[in-house]
């Protein structure tokens, strides 16, 4: 009897957990002996090409600012950054240049007339 009482207090669990699941989206498919079959949708996850194709954009771009506005300009303005609030102070963290930004921008800024 306890063994009854397990098996239906795990499906029961399983049964809840697949129900709050389906509240937020569900897909209905065919299986191949012709039996509908409605599953949770699943929720698309961040690939590691995507991130890293993130992080390259965004060094791209820190690059091109530092090779348009030029160090001096550049590294005053984080300076302004880091005098703000919080979020501006974060955001000159990430902005500050580094030696890869510092070696691409100079690159960059030979080829710019």
């Amino acid at each position: 009897m306890a063994h009854q009482d397990l098996e239906f207090s795990r499906r029961v669990v399983r049964l809840t957990r697949k129900h709050r699941a389906m509240s937020r989206g569900c897909v209905t498919q065919m299986r191949p002996d012709g039996l509908l079959v409605t599953a949770p949708a699943r929720r698309p996850r961040i690939s590691l090409r995507l991130v890293l194709l993130l992080v390259a954009a965004f060094f791209a771009f820190k690059t091109m600012l530092l090779a348009v506005a030029g160090t001096a300009t550049y590294d005053e303005r984080v300076a302004r950054l880091e005098a703000g609030t919080s979020a501006e102070a974060i955001g000159a963290w990430v902005m500050q240049s580094d030696p890869l930004t510092e070696v691409l921008a100079g690159q960059i800024a030979q080829l710019m007339p």
